[in-house]
């Protein structure tokens, strides 16, 4: 189902000992080793990876296609397309995703939601008028 998407490359990568503050966004593919105070979203419609690696930190939204953290979110996480909890991910937030796929020794505080439970059509029922 998703080896068969082809993942964008991750071009950029934000260091051990680097600190960001402020919101960043990205295309394509971004791996954090370092500490963002901040959200992290991924630009646009198209496919986007991130990696959150066991040595970083980020405080902040985090919005992407793939989502892999093994390192600490303190925040709202959404994926839209896989999200990958490796064993020392660390969630403080509400989390929706489309498919979760989560190791054992992740842990989430807080909400886990589908995607699709929001997708749906809200019935609306047409009043009829007999004035």
């Amino acid at each position: 189902m998703f080896g068969k998407k082809k993942q964008p490359p991750i071009g950029t990568l934000i260091g051990e000992g680097t600190v960001v503050h402020g919101e960043l966004r990205f295309s394509d593919g971004l791996r954090i080793d370092g500490e963002i105070f901040g959200d992290v979203v991924a630009s646009g419609d198209q496919p986007s990876i991130l990696v959150i690696s066991e040595k970083a930190r980020v405080t902040g939204k985090v919005k992407a296609g793939h989502v892999i953290i093994n390192g600490l979110v303190m925040g709202p996480v959404q994926s839209d397309d896989l999200l990958e909890l490796q064993p020392r991910a660390t969630i403080i937030g509400d989390v929706r995703y489309e498919v979760l796929e989560m190791h054992p020794g992740a842990t989430i505080d807080g909400e886990l939601k589908p995607l699709k439970a929001d997708d749906k059509p809200a019935l609306k029922l047409a009043v009829p008028n007999h004035g």
